[in-house]
């Protein structure tokens, strides 16, 4: 069922319930629900009575509703809340979700809230909170499941069967020393099919995957796809397991960074929240900032055109025509900038399949290049008085479509080399770039065809 029907069934229900003050049917709402189904149909309410819904069910249940909450409505929902209901709810919530709410939250309210934690959670919630913004360690979560290597399988399921109740997942456990140096791990599959006699050192692999507490969180992120992981272990710079990324989390993770390029591609700085709940004025900036850049580029793309209309009236029948060779450049460096920017996400191109891409977009440019010159010579032989300015249509053409291919190819991969994420090149930049050199094409091809005929 879509969300729009859970709407549909449930909401009315929801606030006939609330209405008939229906503590018991609300309690059910809570509990019999899946916790991100109830979460989509309280999003509909405001944070207030939202919360009102929640005083029905334990913390437990709410730290997991309030998981799948957008950010700006948990940050609303918890301002609505008293302080010992507060921070039972934070002591539930899994440390990365609690992370991810306290970052949203003014300073001033962090530093109120931490006093009323436990002192464990409350040493917790600041080392992942000292983690560099979008690095592994401020997506992991501390509850993992880890064990000595000198135990047998039995010893190790009941000591798994204690720490389970606080551990996000133990499809994983990882072998550790006494100084939580990370040694290995061993799936629980492997371990319910051992002996119970069998010692863990005997099972654990040792060839372990890890990532580094500041790796970047999108490496993190495709490290679990491309091994196709539950979770993968955090260590800092000694191999101490520090916490694990879950798969959950790394999915967000590449959800949210193909959300980012996608933006940046049609040049919108990217977004923190949902398109609804962004305020006005943050999407003007983000929007507004762009356009700005590409009115600025379009301004000089008009200068580069009244300099060489100013030369004489002999070549003003080319702006008939003007559209036509501005677009297929522009479109033509959009398609590459698409192509080469998804290939550097992926991983599908090395640090010196520069020259190869070069050439590869040359020739993809000559052949897509003639195809369309050769339309566009037809077209523009029934339109002019004269069979060069149809020559110079469909040559200019040609050229601007292999400088599109190239430009559009290279710029992202000189933007990667500088450091700099390659999706800052948008397909509306790459058009009004292409479109600059497009004008100085056209009109010196122009200006050169005429002086041959003549």
């Amino acid at each position: 069922m879509e969300g729009s029907v859970f709407h549909t069934l449930l909401l009315p229900d929801l606030r006939q319930m609330l209405d008939e003050k229906d503590g018991p049917a609300l309690k059910e709402f809570c509990e019999a629900l899946h916790p991100g189904v109830a979460a989509e149909v309280l999003e509909d309410l405001d944070a207030a009575t939202a919360w009102e819904v929640l005083t029905h069910c334990g913390p437990r249940t709410q730290a997991e509703i309030l998981g799948f909450l957008p950010l700006p409505f948990q940050v609303q929902l918890v301002r609505s809340i008293d302080g010992q209901n507060l921070t039972r709810l934070v002591e539930e919530m899994s440390p990365d979700d609690r992370v991810d709410l306290l970052e949203r939250m003014e300073p001033e309210e962090v530093e109120s809230l931490l006093p009323l934690l436990a002192h464990a959670e409350r040493a917790d919630i600041r080392k992942l909170l000292s983690y560099p913004e979008y690095s592994a360690g401020s997506i992991m979560t501390t509850e993992y499941a880890s064990l000595p290597a000198d135990i047998t399988v039995g010893d190790a399921l009941q000591r798994l069967r204690k720490q389970a109740p606080s551990r996000e997942t133990i499809y994983y456990v990882y072998i550790t020393d006494e100084e939580r140096h990370l040694r290995g791990f061993l799936s629980l599959r492997d371990m319910i099919l051992a002996k119970p006699d069998t010692r863990l050192e005997q099972l654990m692999e040792t060839d372990v995957i890890s990532v580094r507490v500041d790796d970047d969180q999108e490496r993190v992120a495709r490290e679990i796809a491309k091994y196709d992981f539950i979770a993968i272990p955090v260590v800092d710079n000694q191999n101490r397991l520090v916490g694990i990324v879950t798969h959950d989390d790394a999915a967000d993770v590449l959800l949210e960074e193909a959300t980012e390029d996608q933006q940046r591609q049609v040049a919108v700085e990217p977004l923190e929240d949902g398109y609804l709940q962004t305020a006005v004025r943050t999407l003007i900036w983000k929007r507004g900032m762009w356009l700005i850049i590409l009115l600025g580029a379009s301004f000089l793309t008009a200068y580069i055109i009244s300099l060489f209309i100013g030369e004489g009236k002999g070549i003003t029948w080319m702006a008939m025509f003007l559209p036509l060779v501005l677009a297929s450049g522009g479109n033509a460096g959009s398609q590459s900038a698409t192509l080469i920017i998804q290939a550097l996400a992926l991983r599908e191109t090395a640090q010196g399949d520069a020259t190869r891409i070069c050439l590869r977009e040359l020739l993809l440019g000559s052949l897509l290049g003639a195809g369309l010159a050769s339309v566009s010579l037809l077209v523009a032989m029934t339109l002019v008085d004269f069979y060069w300015q149809a020559i110079v249509v469909g040559l200019t053409v040609f050229v601007v479509v292999i400088t599109g291919n190239v430009v559009g190819a290279m710029l992202p991969i000189g933007f990667k080399r500088l450091g700099v994420d390659p999706a800052l090149m948008s397909n509306p930049l790459i058009s009004a770039l292409v479109d600059m050199l497009g004008v100085i094409l056209y009109y010196n091809i122009a200006r050169m065809t005429e002086s041959v005929v003549a």
